[in-house]
């Protein structure tokens, strides 16, 4: 029986002018990693997440979440198992108070109302914002706005989480209190980041994009001691590294 969280076969994507996006990407996600997508900007890394849930379809190519294809027929169940996380938190926050945004989606798969209350309770704990409950999005710090977009996903309760960029814009404390949080999940976790400390110290493997492909894939420590291969894609060493230099 397969034990793959997420499966990315030959997957070709061109945005509507012509331009390409993906070009044949190819990649297996097992159930529980925690792995980081890393790559300069342009690379395709945003696009490539949004094949994952259904948001965007490739011209070729398949993928899977847990054995289900993502198209048409399965899309309900792939963006059930599949949650995920934009870049900017506001894109995500819309309702007038925390607790109703982080039922919107719970409600929205026709959730009892007591399970609902129940997952978003739990899903605002998770995250260290059950006292932001009331509190209306706009007013929040972008470390507690990340925090309840967080919940938001998790209180739909997915199998798979998928997160663009979810340090962008922390100051020092929040990005570990974000660490912290990520660390803790029990799921699968695809985080698209350029920051590269947090891959080194949150995640076990690395993908590395290049113009439309997975060029790299391996531990943090085999990928960043790539001189190389750094260079060729545009990267630096994380910081941490940097210093031991």
């Amino acid at each position: 029986m397969s034990t793959a969280a997420i499966e990315v076969e030959a997957l070709v994507y061109a945005y509507p002018d012509g331009q390409s996006a993906l070009q044949g990407v190819n990649f297996c996600l097992q159930v529980g990693e925690t792995v980081g997508l890393i790559g300069s900007n342009g690379a395709g890394k945003s696009t490539l997440l949004l094949h994952l849930n259904g948001v965007l379809k490739g011209s070729s190519g398949e993928v899977r979440v847990h054995g289900l294809s993502v198209n048409a027929a399965h899309l309900l169940e792939v963006r059930r198992q599949v949650g995920m996380v934009f870049q900017d938190p506001d894109d995500q926050l819309f309702m007038p108070t925390v607790q109703e945004d982080v039922a919107f989606g719970p409600l929205n798969l026709g959730w009892p109302q007591d399970q609902v209350q129940n997952s978003v309770l739990q899903a605002l704990a998770t995250v260290g914002a059950a006292h932001l409950a009331a509190r209306a999005p706009y007013r929040l710090s972008g470390g507690e706005k990340r925090a309840v977009a967080i919940a938001g996903v998790l209180a739909m309760m997915p199998r798979v989480i998928v997160m663009d960029e979810p340090s962008a814009g922390l100051d020092p404390a929040a990005r570990r209190r974000l660490i912290h949080l990520l660390r803790g999940l029990e799921l699968t976790q695809l985080i698209a980041t350029h920051d590269l400390d947090l891959v080194q110290d949150l995640c076990s493997r690395v993908l590395v994009m290049r113009e439309g492909l997975v060029v790299a894939d391996g531990s943090p420590d085999a990928i960043f001691a790539d001189a190389e291969l750094l260079k060729r894609c545009h990267l630096e060493l994380p910081l941490s590294m940097q210093r031991r230099t």
